[in-house]
């Protein structure tokens, strides 16, 4: 029992840190260490094994009081990814850089993203949830020449994304937009589909997808389950008229998995 309190008890601390974290944010990097360090731990949390054995001990024992701290845990954890990319780009463009374990977790899943389904300098990617600092559109237009458009809700994120991408790559076919799907210009044609973990409706997003997508298009969906879903919004159930779950990639050292998506009438 001493080993399940201590697990309860740092997803307390975990929370309440984030959410003062969340708080100090005031677009200046005063605070971005501490936030480094907290994201930094937290990842090595959620993949630590062990942890993962405790979490399986505790859905019996304490459903609805995990349940309640893990809805919690997952939005402002979100949250704090999202401004720590905002540091990570304020921190570039005040001329510093510099990567944390968590970026290079989320860097390392590029080559797997789509399984055995290439993006080439032919494919056109569509990433929801690009954020601050576009990791993942930069290293796809960089090393497949493929056209890639991100979209992210919040303004901020795309102003300072698109200074990032004019510092490190404005030679990329990189384009960074606030709007919704459904104004988008690229989505019909798009190849390849990304959604990052931390999207909370992505699910209903991809419902929205589907009559406006191509029959061949493919969507790669991060995710997380069991432990992993205190960083990240987990699996859901789909349409079977509309989207097909055809291969789940499970990265067990990794923040996050990948789920791949076909529609159901693609051959």
């Amino acid at each position: 029992m001493e080993k399940l309190a201590s697990i309860q008890d740092s997803l307390n601390y975990y929370r309440d840190s984030f959410q003062q974290a969340a708080a100090q944010y005031d677009q200046t990097m005063t605070h971005h260490m501490e936030l480094q360090k907290l994201i930094d731990d937290y990842s090595r949390f959620i993949t630590d094994p062990h942890h993962q054995q405790i979490w399986e001990r505790l859905q019996d024992e304490e459903a609805v009081h995990l349940s309640l701290i893990a809805e919690d845990l997952r939005h402002i954890s979100a949250w704090c990814v999202a401004l720590m990319e905002k540091y990570r780009a304020l921190k570039l463009l005040e001329g510093s850089s510099g990567i944390t374990d968590y970026f290079k977790n989320i860097e390392s899943c590029i080559e797997q993203e789509f399984g055995g389904v290439q993006v080439t300098g032919e494919s056109r990617v569509l990433m929801i949830g690009s954020g601050s600092f576009p990791m993942t559109p930069m290293l796809i237009a960089r090393r497949t020449g493929a056209e890639v458009i991100g979209i992210d809700i919040d303004e901020e994120s795309i102003q300072l994304g698109r200074s990032v991408i004019d510092q490190l790559g404005p030679e990329l076919n990189i384009r960074l937009l606030s709007a919704p799907v459904e104004e988008l210009d690229v989505t019909g044609t798009a190849t390849h589909i990304i959604f990052s973990s931390t999207v909370a409706q992505k699910y209903d997003i991809l419902d929205r997808l589907y009559p406006l997508t191509n029959r061949k298009v493919v969507v790669a969906m991060r995710y997380g389950n069991d432990l992993k879903s205190l960083f990240n919004f987990p699996l859901q159930e789909t349409d079977p008229r509309k989207w097909k779950l055809t291969e789940t990639i499970l990265r067990p050292d990794q923040v996050f998995d990948i789920a791949l998506y076909r529609k159901e009438s693609a051959q």
